[in-house]
């Protein structure tokens, strides 16, 4: 067989164990045995191991066939609870990156943006005061940043982080992301391409797993430990899905620093030869061109 072929077979077979089956047996086997063990036994080993050995002293599996199909079900069944997970997790990325819509949410929203106008207030006051110490100027900045880096107008700080990335390009370049990134994309060196989308793969791998975290508490209807399960993967999560994001704003503001003067020369709104960086009036520019009149 071609040396090529077999190669790709391998990567596909680890591919679909790794990202499909693995992820869907290992809540398949979390809700075997919660459902198996309850509350009232939720630590009897024994319990579980009996259960076991009367499933696999049944006559029917010692059928070969039985045992295959049995097999090839568990394998399908794992497949498709990890697809479940994908789509739930883009519903999580939805839900991570929202707009402030209903009522909880602008209060949401409302909150963070008063307690970002609080820290920013004194922060600016100890600015003012010569006596200040510059620790207690870089406390409260990093405070104020915890929120948002600018003042927030999303009821999550993820959704805030990643429109604060388009806020700043275009208080520096005049930009309008949405409507030049597109065209930034395709002209960004390879390296560049490779590590926003593996920021952008690792952040959908956070909400996948926060998706894994609402699977495992709906187990812990049958089995209260699943509950400590649930909260465990919705911590990592958490805190994969604010690295991915911060990485994900600081390479797209990187792109539009690095390249954005190379898409106004290539449009022809500013010369090879002519100096500095991207202009705002060349950053007006483009977005005008690229919105197209919308």
């Amino acid at each position: 067989m071609n040396p090529l072929l077999v190669t790709l077979g391998t990567k596909l077979t680890e591919r679909w164990l790794n990202l499909l089956v693995l992820p869907g047996a290992l809540f398949l086997g979390v809700l075997a045995a919660g459902t198996t063990l309850g509350h009232t036994h939720w630590h009897d080993i024994h319990r579980l191991s009996q259960a076991l050995d009367d499933l696999t002293a049944r006559p029917v599996m010692d059928r070969t066939g039985t045992a295959a199909v049995a097999v090839a079900a568990v394998l399908l069944l794992s497949a498709a609870l990890s697809l479940a997970a994908q789509f739930l997790g883009a519903a999580v990325e939805s839900f991570w990156l929202r707009e402030s819509r209903f009522p909880l949410e602008r209060r949401l929203q409302y909150r963070r943006h008063t307690a970002w106008q609080r820290l920013d207030r004194e922060r600016t006051d100890a600015i003012r005061d010569p006596a200040t110490p510059a620790a207690e100027i870089e406390r409260l900045t990093r405070a104020r940043d915890r929120i948002a880096l600018v003042p927030p107008t999303r009821p999550t700080w993820y959704g805030d982080r990643l429109a604060a990335a388009a806020w700043r390009v275009h208080a520096a370049y005049g930009i309008d992301l949405a409507a030049v990134w597109p065209r930034l994309w395709l002209i960004l060196t390879e390296p560049a391409q490779r590590q926003i989308e593996s920021a952008r793969t690792s952040f959908a791998a956070a909400a996948r797993l926060g998706a894994w975290s609402l699977g495992y508490l709906a187990v812990a209807v049958w089995w209260w430990p699943a509950v400590l399960i649930a909260a465990g993967c919705a911590t990592v999560a958490r805190s994969r899905a604010r690295e991915s994001v911060e990485a994900l704003a600081s390479l797209v503001e990187s792109a539009v620093d690095v390249h954005g003067r190379d898409l106004a020369v290539l449009v022809g709104l500013q010369g090879p030869e002519s100096p500095g960086l991207l202009s705002p009036d060349s950053g007006d520019r483009l977005s005008e061109i690229f919105r197209k009149g919308d």
